[in-house]
């Protein structure tokens, strides 16, 4: 039984939604740890604490 290129399986759907919503978990809690530090650290490291701010907002089931 093969499947055409285009069209995905069940499972690998079901893993993909899982992986995506694990790598928005992980993302939420290292904003979450980023803003404990100060702003200048921030600064230096590329990040701004008004987008982190803004990105750990998004709610997530888990």
């Amino acid at each position: 039984m093969a499947q055409s290129a285009g069209k995905r399986g069940f499972f690998r759907g079901a893993f993909d939604a899982l992986i995506e919503a694990r790598q928005k978990q992980v993302r939420s809690y290292v904003n979450g740890a980023l803003l404990m530090l100060d702003d200048e650290t921030l600064r230096a490291h590329g990040y701004n604490r008004d987008e982190l701010k803004r990105s750990r907002s998004v709610s997530h089931m888990f």
